[in-house]
């Protein structure tokens, strides 16, 4: 999740191979020297790196994989960057997604669940899930789109599943509901804390994937090596041996794709797990996956030989991964090919693949913008906030260029 993210550069000092207790030379200097500050940061920052830290010096070897890691940095109860009481997502945060510019883009991404409904004859229920759910703003965005367009039979229908792991924020989503009337609309407890009811409806995961946890890899004589973190010096750095697990080099062959000499990649393997846990309550329906990512052959091409992991923070691009864990958003490009790969092995097919341009034009963002002019209580400043929005959304070199995975079961 992001203020609008730019393509990394394809420039990355690598560490080299370290043995199975790694020593200085192992390390990597710009991850070494970049981390400093986490180590000497005070607060939840501090905590975090402390925790981690004695992961890594009571594990085998003394290292994690980066998928740990970031695993850690991101979800840990109370410190963890999704996990913590305050909410990211505002201007004042450290990252902006689309909901949050304005909520025509969940006006229009109703207008798509609406026809998706139709499709699957009108269900009832009819679940919307959302992972990754935050406070409730694509929730709430699209609910109120619904109400706009007279799609009162359709709401009667929905039961809207909240997937989120910050208590605080699913609280905050909750009490948002019931401040609009909505509560009622909300799946019961029993379903969203257990999830083994089978339901039909849309799953929607804006933003999603790019944070579930990646291993980092490097292609080097010929071989696929992979970056894990240990702790030299007082502060976090790289090192490289074998890699954790047979699955990493198999994603790639699936993907039909071979890195460059010297190449780093990030290969995210919680994709499938993710996939497999919605097929467990979800009987018939579509997957409205929106991210930044890439087909296999680009997001591993020439463009990215350096990977796409970046850190945000205040948004701006931070410069090392270690820097000030738990507040520090980490994200890596989603590859798209091996998420329709994973679903398809679940009985899905892809519907479509485009960019978020496309797809909210042809979901009918026009009618909306249209809409929203005719409105007898829309004021200038209103007015320009849509119109500003709108060019963040489709604008190629900033929301615009992310892709919108489509995919549909049963």
């Amino acid at each position: 999740m992001t203020p609008d993210r730019l393509p990394p550069s394809t420039e990355l000092p690598l560490p080299p191979d370290g043995p199975a207790t790694p020593d200085p030379s192992a390390a990597s200097s710009a991850a070494a020297s970049s981390a400093a500050a986490s180590s000497a940061s005070v607060g939840p920052s501090s905590e975090l790196t402390a925790r981690i830290r004695a992961e890594i010096e009571g594990s085998p070897n003394r290292r994690i994989t980066f998928a740990d890691y970031m695993a850690r940095a991101l979800y840990t109860p109370e410190f963890g960057y999704y996990n913590r009481p305050a909410d990211r997502p505002t201007d004042a945060g450290d990252f902006l997604t689309a909901p949050e510019t304005h909520p025509i883009f969940g006006w229009t991404v109703a207008r798509r669940i609406e026809t998706l409904w139709e499709e699957l004859g009108r269900p009832r229920p009819f679940a919307i899930i959302e992972y990754g759910a935050g406070s409730g703003t694509l929730a709430l965005a699209v609910l109120d789109g619904l109400r706009r367009h007279g799609a009162t039979e359709l709401l009667d229908a929905v039961e809207y599943e909240p997937i989120e792991s910050n208590p605080n924020r699913l609280a905050d989503l909750r009490d948002r509901f019931s401040k609009v009337g909505l509560a009622g609309l909300l799946a019961p407890v029993t379903r969203t804390s257990n999830r083994f009811v089978p339901v039909a409806g849309v799953i929607l995961a804006n933003e999603f994937l790019d944070a579930l946890p990646v291993h980092r890899v490097v292609a080097r004589d010929g071989e696929l090596r992979e970056l894990y973190v240990t702790w030299l010096g007082g502060r976090f750095a790289e090192v490289t041996a074998e890699p954790s697990t047979p699955e990493l080099a198999a994603r790639l062959k699936l993907d039909d794709v071979s890195l460059a000499k010297g190449q780093v990649a990030e290969i995210c393997l919680e994709i499938d797990p993710w996939l497999r846990g919605v097929t467990a309550h979800f009987a018939r329906g579509f997957i409205i996956a929106i991210d930044y990512g890439y087909e296999a052959a680009e997001l591993y091409g020439p463009r990215h030989l350096a990977g796409t992991l970046l850190g945000y923070r205040g948004h701006r691009i931070v410069e090392s991964p270690f820097e000030a864990p738990g507040e520090t958003d980490l994200t890596a490009h989603v590859d798209f090919t091996a998420v329709a790969q994973a679903a398809a092995d679940l009985g899905f097919r892809t519907v479509s693949l485009n960019t978020q341009s496309e797809f909210l034009v042809a979901a009918g963002l026009e009618e909306e913008l249209r809409a929203l002019q005719a409105s007898p209580d829309l004021t200038l400043a209103d007015y320009t906030r849509a119109r500003s929005g709108i060019v963040r959304m489709l604008d190629p070199r900033h929301m615009g260029g992310f892709r919108v995975l489509t995919l549909e079961r049963g």
